[in-house]
């Protein structure tokens, strides 16, 4: 019997959706529009009557519903909170489809698509489950680690000091122009996989790609340094990849549903449009926080940079091997 969508589904999810948005409110002890919103904040419609949700959605609702009445906690934080999941979740459960069709579409020789989908769930589900939760800890244990970085005196704990830089491939529209859908996402899957681990292995932390760019933090102004040197050596001596440009700047930054946000953001970005290829520029700024045995800067003509005026980019390079 040929594999349909509800056995894929079923696969998934381990069970059968026989209960409705009223009935899974109740079994969970929520209101009917607390477990709505809840479902909303997860990133999915409200199915109204029809019976879209299962003894797992109840008992995942009734779980949320005693962080609300037990661990101190109002809705409206828990909605944030289960909101940056679902947005989360959503992107990753996007992208591993993404990849697995490609192999999909390679082992469904004799079987459908369908059924080679279910098989391929019911092998890799259970260990990648695993994962997510033990990757989920490590970053949170990570995340937490970071709060060292808000200042005491902050009058919003949101605020933190950080190196802010921005990576951006040169003349990636142009090329797009030139490639076919699987050649472009092949580019970008590269140029940001390449940027991932060269962020990760200098101890900074990417908050977002953006096809063509790359957005990351670091701690200190010489580990994001570091960073963009290493990005410039990785993404410039690849063949497969355009050149790419690189600016930085350190300020105050707000941290916030896991993206940031500041001034400094904004410069960092509009200094890839001043830079040249393969060359890291920084701010004034950023500049003054490096000590100069370890590290070459030389002050560029002013430009008009787009939102700052006229600014005096500055290049760098370090002048010392890293210890």
């Amino acid at each position: 019997m040929a594999t349909t969508r509800a056995d894929l589904q079923r696969a998934i999810l381990g069970e059968d959706s026989g209960l409705t948005s009223e009935q899974v409110a109740e079994q969970a002890g929520l209101a009917a529009a607390d477990a709505r919103r809840l479902w909303r904040a997860l990133g999915f419609p409200d199915p109204g009557d029809e019976p879209a949700f299962g003894p797992a959605d109840a008992e995942a609702l009734a779980s949320i519903g005693g962080t609300v009445a037990h661990g101190g906690f109002d809705l409206d934080t828990i909605v944030r909170m289960t909101r940056a999941v679902g947005q989360t979740v959503a992107r990753l459960a996007d992208w591993e489809v993404a990849i697995l069709t490609t192999e999909i579409e390679q082992l469904a020789t004799e079987h459908s698509r369908l059924e080679e989908a279910r098989h391929m769930v019911e092998r890799i589900g259970p260990g990648f489950e695993s994962l997510l939760v033990y990757a989920w800890r490590r970053h949170l244990a990570a995340a937490v680690s970071r709060i060292e970085l808000l200042g005491d005196h902050d009058d919003d704990q949101h605020v933190a000091e950080a190196t802010v830089g921005f990576a951006d491939l040169v003349s990636f529209t142009a090329l797009t122009n030139q490639l076919d859908e699987e050649q472009i996402g092949d580019l970008v899957e590269v140029f940001e996989s390449r940027c991932h681990d060269v962020v990760a292995d200098r101890a900074g932390r990417v908050v977002k790609t953006l096809g063509d760019s790359v957005l990351f933090l670091a701690d200190t102004v010489e580990e994001g340094i570091d960073i963009a040197l290493d990005i410039v050596a990785v993404i410039g001596g690849d063949d497969r990849l355009p050149d790419v440009r690189l600016g930085l700047a350190t300020g105050p930054v707000v941290l916030r549903m896991g993206d940031v946000y500041g001034p400094s953001v904004n410069l960092a970005a509009r200094l890839t449009t001043v830079a040249r290829r393969n060359r890291v520029i920084i701010d004034e700024h950023t500049a003054e926080l490096l000590p100069p045995p370890e590290f070459e800067t030389r002050r560029l003509p002013a430009r008009a940079v787009r939102g700052f005026g006229e600014i005096e980019p500055i290049t760098v390079r370090r002048t010392r091997p890293r210890h």
